[in-house]
């Protein structure tokens, strides 16, 4: 039973050409390289969800710097001895 399906994909032509000049130099097949724009573009995605998020927290905690990230941390960290 196969684990594969078929998509059709129309591309410009010049963007063709240059997807099958680049298939041919890495030895790739064109569903190789297909499928790892697809891997690349949802790992780009991923990591500009999560730096959206980091941003949006940041903002909601007052952070505008890296030196204020690294002021929480010691403050924390001083906290937790404290606690001790």
């Amino acid at each position: 039973m196969r684990t594969t399906k078929t998509l059709s994909v129309t591309l410009p032509p010049e963007m063709l050409a240059r997807a099958e000049q680049l298939a041919k130099k890495e030895h790739r097949t064109m569903s190789e390289l297909v499928r790892e724009a697809l891997r690349q573009y949802e790992r780009k995605t991923a990591w500009d969800e999560m730096n959206e998020y980091g941003r949006k927290t940041a903002e909601a905690a007052g952070v505008k710097s890296e030196q204020d990230v690294v002021e929480a941390i010691h403050a924390m960290r001083q906290n937790k001895r404290s606690r001790k």
